[in-house]
């Protein structure tokens, strides 16, 4: 392994050389221009080392901590020498210019080693103040471009608003400066995906379009997923029916499956994916959806068992199908609205208890319902010969 730090000389000149206390307050043409020099033919040297070190180490392991080292070292001493630059003693256009070579030499070092051994680069890696500065700069402008843009077309949505604000809140932060590429990526390709979003946003089952595609960008701002974890519950709580709120979720659960979302890129990579967190969420409120409701069940039949089925055991109509075909009969009328009621459990409550098949006297309005989604074969086409044979005999009257 290459064991000398190659840049010795520029390290020494930024921590050494501009101490506040040895540094003279002035300094002469002759040494800036030496200074000048110096540090452009530095540069050179350090780019020619560079390359012939890189031939020398045999395995891309070697490889890839030898450019990350690089990279690693630049990005310090850039972010040094913009802090030096900030100290009232610098504040000199002498100072400010030889300040202004060093910060552009490493640069150049710097887009030397991405531009050559990208693939040896780490997305993980930290980017530079300086090119930080120039991307928040162009992000920002990006984002309010894109707020005007999409306030040309229709009146600028809420929730759209709201996240282009969430977007910029952390460049607000001046403490808010050591980004990695990965996160540079990130915001590049969440604009990217803003532009593309149609307007206005729609809201669809609890989800807009605009969620879906946060979701699968992985935004996890802590804002946002308790500003939509607010909106879904009281999208829930408009369904007074139990079982209606459990089919919502079982429901949200499944079009959060269909998100195919990307979880190497995220808005906050020291909080929780967005996707994890609301299937955690969601199947908690499954959970205790279910409980709640195997509750109120065993409440139900234990208060009014014994006297319904007495009541209605000399009415009840015997059926020739089973449950499960009787739940698809059920089902059926209630979506091709034959029989129009305030919800389908309303249709199964009402008609079920009054109905007894040869096998079974008791029949579960809740058991035939459920079993109407998960119908076999064979009940689906018993069902339908029935429905059939009605027909056949309607065409004789």
């Amino acid at each position: 392994m290459i064991k000398i730090y190659p840049l010795e000389w520029f390290d020494s000149l930024i921590i050494n050389s501009f101490d506040t206390d040895n540094y003279p307050v002035k300094i002469s043409e002759y040494e800036l221009e030496n200074l000048s020099k110096t540090i452009v033919s530095e540069s050179k040297r350090i780019k020619i080392h560079i390359k012939d070190s890189f031939f020398k180490l045999k395995s891309k392991r070697q490889i890839r901590l030898h450019i990350r080292k690089y990279h690693t070292s630049l990005v310090f001493l850039i972010d040094k020498v913009v802090e030096i630059r900030m100290i009232e003693k610098f504040n000199s256009p002498e100072c400010f210019g030889i300040f202004d070579l060093i910060a552009s030499s490493l640069d150049d070092l710097l887009s030397f080693i991405e531009i050559r051994y990208s693939a040896f680069m780490s997305l993980d890696q930290r980017v530079s103040y300086s090119y930080f500065s120039i991307w928040k700069k162009e992000t920002l402008e990006d984002l309010k471009n894109l707020s005007k843009q999409k306030e040309n077309k229709e009146p600028i949505d809420l929730e759209l608003e709201f996240v282009i604000n969430l977007l910029s809140a952390p460049f607000q932060n001046s403490r808010k400066n050591k980004y990695t590429y990965r996160q540079v990526l990130y915001y590049r390709e969440m604009i990217i995906e803003l532009e593309k979003l149609n307007y206005p946003v729609k809201e669809s089952e609890g989800f807009s379009n605009l969620d879906l595609m946060l979701i699968r960008m992985n935004f996890n701002s802590r804002e946002y997923i308790e500003r939509l974890v607010t909106r879904i519950s009281i999208y829930l709580e408009g369904f007074g029916n139990l079982s209606e709120r459990l089919e919502k979720l079982l429901y949200f659960c499944k079009k959060l499956s269909q998100i195919n979302a990307d979880i190497k890129l995220t808005f906050n990579p020291s909080h929780q994916n967005l996707i994890s967190f609301l299937e955690y969420w969601l199947s908690s409120e499954i959970r205790y959806a279910e409980k709640k409701a195997a509750i109120l069940m065993q409440e139900q039949i234990g208060a009014t068992f014994e006297d319904e089925f007495v009541e209605k055991a000399d009415s009840k109509l015997e059926c020739a199908l089973s449950g499960d075909q009787i739940g698809l009969i059920l089902r059926a009328t209630d979506e091709a609205r034959i029989i129009k009621a305030k919800s389908m459990n309303y249709i199964f409550k009402s008609i079920v208890p009054y109905l007894s098949t040869p096998v079974k006297r008791n029949l579960s309005y809740q058991s035939v319902r459920s079993k109407s989604y998960n119908a076999e074969e064979r009940d689906k086409e018993i069902a339908i010969e029935s429905l059939e044979k009605i027909i056949r005999k309607i065409k004789t009257y």
